[in-house]
């Protein structure tokens, strides 16, 4: 069994994704990061850096005692290294996987969550700030839209992590002012992910844990 600290962004996306995908059970622990669950002392003994998602894996392969994790990208790795599912094992595959994990971790990911944060958030409306996120995302695309101009997947013919932790980013691109058919590729690899029936079910925890509001 797999506690998964989990709120309806796309980091806890990425988690739930996989769990699907795998078929491992798991129980989700609602942190509702707008009533600041985030800095309840129980969370932070399991993610000191106050942000979703985490997870307790009560089952460990050592079979010794519970192991907790934070950090998305570190999470999918375990998860994979688990489960022996969703990571190339050959050499080569692998670091193709890795080296696009980490670019969604270290690029995309803040660059979109900054774009998020100035579009939609912000109290005061920075017209620069706007521009440079909208405009940096954009260029992100443009990188990932080359990447899956001859291949289905980011690392290649299968689906990936790597894939598990870009695609929940790409979910928002309205919100970050972009148009997927000016990324023709990324709109196809999108499309195929959104209709994966593990992708149905991990989405349908929003209805469950955070319902939009009308």
């Amino acid at each position: 069994m797999i506690d998964l600290y989990y709120w309806t962004t796309p980091n806890g996306h990425k988690v739930s994704l996989f769990l699907e995908e795998a078929g491992l059970p798991y129980k989700v622990h609602p942190i509702n990061i707008g009533q600041g669950d985030q800095f309840k002392p129980d969370f932070l003994k399991i993610a000191p850096n106050n942000r979703i998602p985490a997870i307790v894996d009560q089952n460990p392969t050592d079979g010794g005692a519970p192991i907790s994790l934070f950090e998305s990208g570190a999470i999918l790795l375990y998860l994979a290294e688990k489960t022996g599912q969703f990571l190339p094992k050959d050499l080569r595959g692998r670091q193709e996987a890795l080296q696009w994990l980490f670019w969604q971790m270290g690029g995309l990911g803040p660059m979109a969550g900054q774009n998020h944060h100035f579009s939609q958030f912000a109290p005061e409306k920075i017209p620069y700030a706007i521009k440079r996120y909208v405009d940096e995302t954009a260029r992100l695309y443009g990188v990932l839209d080359r990447r899956l101009a001859d291949r289905p997947f980011v690392a290649g013919d299968d689906y990936s992590i790597a894939d598990m932790a870009i695609y929940p980013w790409i979910v928002s691109h309205k919100w970050q002012s972009q148009r997927l058919e000016d990324f023709p590729h990324v709109q196809r690899w999108f499309n195929s992910i959104k209709e994966r029936p593990a992708t149905v079910r991990a989405y349908e925890l929003v209805q469950k844990v955070n319902p939009p509001r009308a």
